[in-house]
């Protein structure tokens, strides 16, 4: 017995060491054919996992599931609005704990690709930019400008510097591999001309002066300045060659799937494609490959972009929103991983030799000076399989499909051949009812009456509110003569609201008259319908909401958001323009204000209890609920279905936006075969684009969790019910 603990204590010793010796000081440095380690050439397998699309609490267990899916390294975005919401203030807290999420990255024994950008676009919030950066004097997003480049070096600098403090870049013993400055800047470097190609050689100076021992990375940037290696984005990166023959083939971003916006149905990436688009890669001599996702998360409080990107950021990754593993996309590509690391040797040692075995076939084999030897046997064909000779044999290939020889010989994998069980998801009721539903009507009545701002005209929506809340409102009044037509029977005026987005409701007197909505696709819209007015004067007032500030397009920040123009039809004298009217603004909603969303603020005023069964489905109308934290440690959600479109709040913190909108699209059958992009493959037509809402567990107490909802349009809350989600 005491041999044999000796002999479990040297394991547990060793195994320790081992891992630790990848994180010793390590030298990281590139040449033609991959990234090296301490001198080594590598295969790197990465995945994305931004830290705040999941908790802290979820941190380890989905990186320990990286590990085991093959993974090498964990890739991230650093997001500038989180860390520093108002100019000098810093948040690094929570799930802003980026230096906790390396660390426990490094914990695991894997590497670090950290894409400070600060540019991040990934359907977050103004693309990661913090709105007040929009207001500072003279600037101009993503170009040579000197008070936009000073705030990008600044915060550049505030992140590197606290990594050094760390220690966690590899030249001083960390996990950091790998760094990124600026993303996607092609499309806009091309359009700006030499604007663009000043701003890409500044950040690229200003990058590696900042001397972190690693090589940084520009994705999507074909003129990325050395000693920066430019990158690939996209489905398929095989045709993508970096800008100089003496740096390495890098992938930075595999799509592993596809967002998801209200609206919109859900897309899904066969995993057969994703492999073929991986193995082609790597054939053709890529050496580093990153999932993008390979978890994507929930899109919690206001952090989506888009706009109207809803609150999942699923992605059809392998490791699914909450945290679960999804099959056969991980299982499929964990073996696709340890195929390709047991060519390894070969990959990195030759270039390939490349040998037709037919019209749509090809080999394409690695061979090393030691006697290495690895080969990829490829068909191209969409529909049809293939027989093919190579070194003596008969291969079959599926269509679509690449087949792995580590030895030259034997097939060790076939990216159209799946061997992992499929699996399902089930979402199923629990026991914790919710308890004595209460209600608490926003307060519309008074708006304009005590408004800190009034304007001749119609304000942009955003210079107004500058993104503290979704919600404006805009408010003024029209008087109506009581010998007006239509006061007598005559048909009711039209109102006709112009939008820039991203949505809208109506209220006359008072009382609700009508919604419109935008789309990713076109933002702005009309409202226009009638209105129900009387003789005197009549309250006009309109709230504008945005869902999400947008992510990407050049010089975004210039995009308006918010009510353009409104003239009202239908009256004696035709139409009036109440346009340049006096209006009122009122940010937020009350109940915002007085932050009925926290245990604290819901006390401070008088809730209506009432059978929510009984009661009309009421607009701009807060509820409130308490429940039990269920037992177990399955994953939790709350199913939305019964309500309209608004925010949840649990125990004051925000789950995100929630929208009941339905799926249009075209959800036929899907093949694996043939090029991907994301209208082939959908699910969801005819049903909420999003039903279940992320609650993290760590979020909730055993007792008395409070539960708060903002509905816009009318819902019935006694019918949300909090589910756990499982996989069968």
């Amino acid at each position: 017995m005491e041999t044999s603990s000796v002999s479990k204590l040297l394991i547990l010793f060793f195994t320790a060491l081992l891992v630790s010796s990848k994180l010793i000081k390590c030298s990281i440095t590139y040449d033609k054919k991959a990234i090296l380690i301490n001198g080594q050439r590598r295969i790197l397998i990465s995945g994305s996992i931004h830290y705040p699309r999941s908790t802290p609490e979820m941190w380890e267990d989905l990186i320990k599931k990286a590990r085991h899916g093959g993974l090498d390294v964990i890739d991230t975005y650093v997001f500038w609005n989180g860390h520093e919401p108002s100019p000098g203030n810093y948040n690094f807290k929570g799930r802003y704990d980026l230096v906790r999420f390396i660390k426990t990255v490094q914990k695991m024994g894997l590497y670090v690709h950290l894409r400070i950008g600060p540019y991040v676009c990934a359907e977050w919030n103004f693309g990661g930019f913090p709105v007040w950066l929009k207001y500072v004097p003279g600037i101009s997003f993503r170009t040579d400008n000197e008070p936009f480049k000073r705030a990008m070096q600044r915060f550049t600098q505030k992140i590197v510097e606290m990594m050094k403090n760390e220690k966690l870049f590899a030249s001083q013993g960390g996990p950091i591999i790998l760094s990124q400055i600026e993303n996607e800047y092609g499309p806009e470097s091309k359009a700006l001309g030499a604007a663009g190609h000043a701003y890409i050689n500044w950040a690229a100076n200003m990058a590696v002066g900042l001397d972190t021992g690693v090589p940084w990375v520009m994705c999507k940037e074909d003129d990325a300045p050395d000693p920066i290696i430019n990158a690939c984005n996209g489905f398929y990166c095989d045709a993508f060659y970096p800008n100089k023959p003496y740096k390495p083939t890098l992938w930075t971003e595999a799509w592993s799937g596809w967002f998801t916006e209200f609206g919109g149905t859900i897309h899904h990436r066969p995993v057969q494609d994703l492999a073929f688009a991986v193995a082609r890669f790597i054939q053709k001599g890529g050496s580093y490959i990153n999932y993008y996702m390979y978890h994507g998360g929930t899109n919690f409080g206001r952090t989506a972009g888009g706009p109207f990107i809803t609150t999942s950021y699923d992605y059809d990754a392998p490791i699914d929103e909450y945290g679960l593993i999804r099959q056969p996309k991980y299982g499929h590509l964990k073996e696709l991983h340890r195929a390709i690391k047991l060519c390894e040797h070969a990959l990195v040692s030759s270039d390939p030799t490349v040998t037709s075995l037919g019209i749509y076939q090809q080999a394409h084999v690695f061979s090393s000076r030691q006697g290495s030897c690895a080969a990829f046997l490829s068909n191209y064909h969409t529909k049809s399989s293939a027989r093919v000779m190579f070194n003596n044999r008969q291969y079959k290939l599926p269509p679509w499909s690449i087949s792995i020889l580590p030895d030259c010989r034997n097939v060790v994998f076939n990216t159209a051949i799946v061997g992992v069980k499929t699996s399902h998801v089930q979402m199923s009721p629990m026991n914790s009812k919710m308890f004595s539903w209460e209600t608490y009507d926003e307060d519309i009545s008074s708006l304009g009456k005590s408004s800190r701002i009034t304007a001749s005209g119609l304000l942009e929506q955003m210079n107004v509110t500058r993104d503290t809340s979704d919600y404006l409102w805009y408010t003024t009044s029209v008087d109506i003569s009581p010998s007006e037509s239509f006061l007598r029977g005559g048909q009711k005026p039209t109102l006709n609201v112009f939008s820039a987005g991203h949505a809208l409701h109506v209220f006359i007197n008072g009382q609700f008259s009508g919604s419109a909505f935008g789309t990713r696709e076109n933002r702005g819209f009309t409202f226009m319908g009638p209105v129900n007015l009387r003789a005197g004067t009549n309250h006009i007032s309109l709230v504008s909401i945005s869902v999400g500030l947008p992510n990407v397009g050049r010089h975004y920040e210039t995009w308006k958001t918010g009510i353009l123009g409104v003239l009202l039809h239908g009256l004696d004298q035709g139409k009036k323009e109440l346009t340049w009217q006096k209006w009122s603004y009122q940010v937020g909603l009350k109940g915002e204000a007085m932050n009925l969303v926290s245990p604290d603020g819901a006390s401070s005023v008088e809730w209506i209890r009432c059978s929510l069964a009984t009661q009309s489905r009421q607009s701009m109308t807060w509820y409130r609920a308490y429940f039990d934290a269920p037992g177990g440690a399955e994953p939790l959600a709350l199913d939305m279905r019964s309500m309209g479109k608004g925010q949840v709040w649990i125990n004051g913190q925000s789950l995100g936006r929630y929208w009941m909108a339905y799926a249009k699209g075209d959800c036929g059958t899907c093949s694996h075969s043939g090029t991907f992009r994301p209208p082939k493959c959908q699910s969801g037509c005819g049903r909420p684009t999003q039903r279940w809402y992320h609650v993290p567990r760590s979020w909730l107490k055993q007792r008395q969790n409070l539960l708060v909802v903002f509905e816009e349009l009318g819902g019935d809350a006694s019918k949300i019910s909090l589910v756990r989600r499982s996989v069968l």
